[in-house]
């Protein structure tokens, strides 16, 4: 009795240790800072698409070239052009995290110069993008932003 006594104790404070040890490792990897320079193209007229490149260079001396792809739906009709647009990443420990879909809500209005102000989310990664323009677009969509590496 004694002795399956001290056993559960035993792995009680292993157990409680390793609760312990295993979220502060996660946490001491260290963020680093990611940013995005990119061009993109879109048109929209319900179904919304956009197509565009950058490179995203990171504070560990880390950079790639991004292919940039959007697609959604809603309320929305134009066709408008980014340049020189600026995206800064949160939540980022590699730059292969910058990698993947981002889920996107958009609301946008613009004649002739046109401009775009977001902030998407990809589990704990989390993607500011900010850019002008030209074009004309107006309207509400729903979609996904993708960010593959170039070939």
């Amino acid at each position: 009795m004694k002795r399956a006594y001290l056993s559960i104790l035993g792995v009680a404070s292993l157990l409680g240790v390793s609760a312990v040890i295993a979220p502060r490792a996660a946490a001491d990897r260290a963020s680093i800072t990611c940013k995005m320079h990119f061009d993109t193209t879109s048109w929209s007229a319900i179904y919304k698409r956009v197509k565009g490149t950058g490179r995203v260079t990171c504070s560990d001396g880390t950079s790639m070239h991004v292919r940039i792809f959007a697609q959604g739906v809603g309320l929305t009709a134009g066709k408008s052009n980014i340049t020189n647009g600026v995206g800064t990443f949160t939540g980022v420990h590699s730059i292969r995290e910058v990698l993947g879909s981002y889920a996107q809500g958009e609301a946008n209005a613009g004649m002739v110069n046109s401009g775009s102000v977001q902030v998407l989310t990809k589990g704990t990664v989390s993607l500011a993008l900010s850019g002008s323009g030209h074009g004309i677009d107006l309207g509400i969509s729903v979609g996904k932003f993708t960010i593959s590496r170039a070939r």
